[in-house]
């Protein structure tokens, strides 16, 4: 019996240990399946957090480039006319032909230049038919106003004799009646009346005289004053000769076989004409003067205005050249074409270039060295408002975690590439520069 209570108790013994070997077991197997769950739990969560790209601040150059395609153009250009009116019948030359002087740059339509001298012919002849007309109308008045002239003179001299005679004639009635007074002893009152009237008489005739001789000056006055002006004979003369001007100007086309020849060597910058049209009473075409050195224009906006000067020293490129060229600005001023942006005109060495030549202009202003610098896709705009999202760490309840701060910042310069800014930053700042997806402040993040 004895032997069989150790049994017994044997096996009790080794239950109990298997017992807890299993309670042991299990409680590591707990703790593995919690583990498990979450690291699964973390994974699922991290899964759905934004994933960001960092970049720290750096120090660096903020430089400008400005940068600008234009063309090249004439330095000066003359322009070619030609007689207004006249078909053109060829046209010889097209923009960005080069010509020489003597070239024939176009030619007239002989059939209507004929036209054009015959109608200038025809008013030439009414025009000195009407001149010639007004000249004899003219000889005939002054013949006939020196006629009368010669008339009225005579009359004059004619009534001034008669009028003296009949003064005459009363200053002796005056003499006679006073000779008659003498004669007499006695006073006779008859005699006294006819000395009386003899006088009364005599001043009447040297009234009537002044007042005759008078009218009849007046006359002759009236005939010596100057005709009228009138400006039809100038007139007349002054279009005749602008006829006869245009005539032999058609004539000379004529002589030519109607070639309109090139006064000047150059580059045909603009054609004003065509084939079969009418040539206007402006130019017909301009040709660049090879004796002026060529310009190339461009034209920046106001930002890029910020940058560049008048008189600064910039690079050209022009097509078809390896080599860059340091030229200087020469002009700079608002466009009137488009206002807000700015032409620019730089004179290019002499033989360089020629119109209609692209190129590009390109200007580096060294910029100031900024201690902190991000890339331009790092700082964000709202409204007025420039700040960063910056990653930060904190205790979470699944550990560390990532989170987003959002700081204002004030840019102080920018280019393309960087962008200088002044805030609430440090060495050790990471900035966000990308994310899988929106971020906000105080989101939490995880970095890629």
């Amino acid at each position: 019996m004895k032997g069989i209570g150790v049994y017994v108790m044997q096996d009790e013994r080794k239950i109990g240990e298997a017992r807890k070997k299993k309670i042991v077991v299990g409680f590591f197997v707990f703790i593995g399946f919690m583990w498990l769950c979450t690291i699964i739990s973390k994974s699922i969560y991290a899964s759905r957090l934004p994933i960001v790209s960092v970049e720290g601040i750096e120090e660096k150059y903020v430089e400008h480039i400005v940068e600008a395609e234009g063309i090249v153009i004439a330095g000066d250009k003359n322009p070619v006319t030609a007689l207004s009116g006249l078909r053109v019948d060829k046209l010889m030359v097209q923009v960005g032909d080069r010509i020489e002087e003597g070239d024939v740059l176009f030619t007239i339509d002989m059939d209507d230049l004929a036209l054009f001298i015959e109608e200038r012919e025809t008013q030439i002849s009414k025009l000195q038919l009407q001149i010639h007309t007004i000249m004899q109308n003219e000889e005939l008045a002054r013949q006939r106003k020196a006629l009368e002239e010669e008339r009225a003179r005579a009359d004059y001299d004619a009534l001034a004799r008669r009028e003296d005679t009949l003064v005459g004639r009363a200053a002796e009635d005056v003499n006679q009646a006073e000779h008659d007074i003498e004669d007499q002893i006695d006073d006779d009152e008859a005699l006294k009346d006819n000395l009386q009237a003899a006088a009364y008489a005599e001043a009447d005739a040297k009234w009537q005289r002044e007042n005759n001789m008078k009218d009849a000056g007046r006359r002759v006055e009236d005939i010596l004053l100057p005709e009228e002006e009138d400006a039809t004979l100038q007139n007349y003369q002054i279009e005749l000769a602008d006829l006869q001007e245009d005539l032999a100007k058609y004539q000379k086309i004529k002589d030519q076989e109607g070639q309109i020849i090139a006064g000047q060597s150059g580059l045909v910058t603009d054609v004003y004409i065509n084939v079969g049209g009418r040539i206007p009473d402006s130019a017909v075409m301009l040709i660049a003067d090879d004796a002026v050195p060529c310009q190339f224009k461009t034209m920046i906006d106001k930002e890029q205005k910020k940058y560049i000067s008048l008189n600064d020293k910039v690079s050209l490129k022009l097509d078809g050249n390896s080599r860059e060229t340091e030229v200087m600005v020469n002009y700079l001023a608002e466009s009137e074409s488009m206002p807000g942006n700015y032409d620019i005109y730089i004179d290019l060495p002499e033989g360089s270039g020629m119109p209609g030549l692209s190129g590009t202009m390109k200007h580096n202003e060294a910029g100031e060295k900024y201690p902190c610098c991000v890339p331009p896709i790092a700082v964000h705009t709202d409204n007025s408002r420039r700040f960063v999202y910056v990653v930060k760490e904190r205790e979470g309840i699944l550990g560390m975690e990532y989170y987003v701060e959002e700081i204002n910042v004030k840019v102080l310069d920018e280019n393309e590439y960087w962008v200088a800014i002044e805030g609430a930053l440090d060495g050790e700042s990471r900035i966000i520069v990308s994310a899988t997806q929106e971020i906000r402040n105080g989101e939490i993040v995880r970095l890629g």
